[in-house]
């Protein structure tokens, strides 16, 4: 037996994220993209307790305030909307309804697909065959037009666009996680834990089940930009969540009349959409490359680029 005691899981865990840690300093436009993501999550977060009403409160004074103008102070320095509400303030408080409801549709997608996904690929029965019909017929309707049709239906509310949003996405996490169940399930340690008696039940939650969450996890990283994009499409065509309540994509819907008169309206919260998708793809990428061993040298490149 060897004198040399094997390395802690804690340890290795904590040397792990020391590593990506690393690496993404390294890839400034990666640790960027991070930055921006907490901020905007924090601001999020605590706008409403820091801004108070300010985001509902009218001032017909500052109406189509133009930006950069300090004189009505500093919550006016984005400009003002067509009912002189501070556009910084609808800004930040209106990130924890957009965040808010693209979050909960990705969690709720990927959980429900992703325990769809390890029924279909480990089950050799009919029900397989079944759970994959039915995501056949989710993606043969266009997201958007399944979206309008059910949201016209049910009446727009933010239950009723959670749940659209999430429907229209489990097609993607079922099917990714399915995929990887296929290949996991040959693999000589479900086999192992087959023979010495396991159940069904155990080899998918306790064996295959955590093998699967690193990609589902990128996948959501990737897919919240989507979700983002299509319920501030939704919301611009006023299917989204009603008034008082407000999205970015409401305020652009807002301020499309307005674009030749008051142009920065529909300006920030276009560029805030931008802005979170872009940040979201970069960092969906990094982390996509930093879990694929075949692709991780780009990463270590940088460390050597550095030195």
């Amino acid at each position: 037996m060897s004198d040399v005691a094997a390395p802690e899981p804690k340890a290795v865990r904590t040397a792990g994220w020391r590593v990506a840690a690393g690496w993404l300093w390294r890839d400034k436009l990666a640790f960027a993209s991070v930055v921006f993501l907490v901020v905007l999550a924090l601001t999020a977060i605590l706008a409403p307790v820091l801004m108070g009403d300010a985001a509902t409160k009218l001032g017909l004074r500052q109406r189509n305030l133009p930006p950069f103008t300090l004189e009505a102070g500093w919550l006016y320095v984005l400009g003002a909307d067509t009912l002189g509400r501070s556009l910084l303030a609808r800004l930040l408080v209106g990130a924890r309804n957009t965040l808010g409801i693209a979050a909960a549709a990705v969690v709720v997608s990927m959980l429900v697909g992703g325990l769809l996904g390890l029924i279909a690929g480990y089950s050799r029965r009919w029900t397989s065959q079944v759970i994959l019909r039915v995501a056949d017929v989710i993606m043969s309707f266009p997201s958007l037009l399944l979206a309008l049709i059910v949201l016209y239906l049910l009446g727009p509310s933010v239950t009723n666009l959670i749940i659209v949003l999430a429907v229209t996405r489990i097609p993607i996490y079922l099917r990714t996680t399915r995929a990887e169940v296929l290949e996991l399930r040959e693999r000589m340690f479900v086999q192992a834990a087959r023979s010495m008696g396991a159940s069904h039940t155990r080899i998918l939650l306790r064996h295959i089940a955590p093998l699967t969450i690193p990609t589902l996890v990128t996948i959501a990283a990737i897919d919240f930009a989507s979700v983002i994009l299509a319920e501030s499409a939704l919301s611009f065509l006023g299917l989204g969540i009603q008034p008082p309540d407000f999205t970015w994509g409401a305020m652009v819907a807002t301020g499309r009349g307005y674009l030749q008169t008051a142009w920065w309206v529909a300006f920030w919260p276009g560029l805030f959409i931008m802005m979170t998708t872009l940040a979201l793809n970069i960092v969906a990428s990094f982390a996509r490359t930093a879990s694929d061993p075949q692709q991780r040298w780009r990463l270590q490149s940088l460390r050597k680029a550095a030195r």
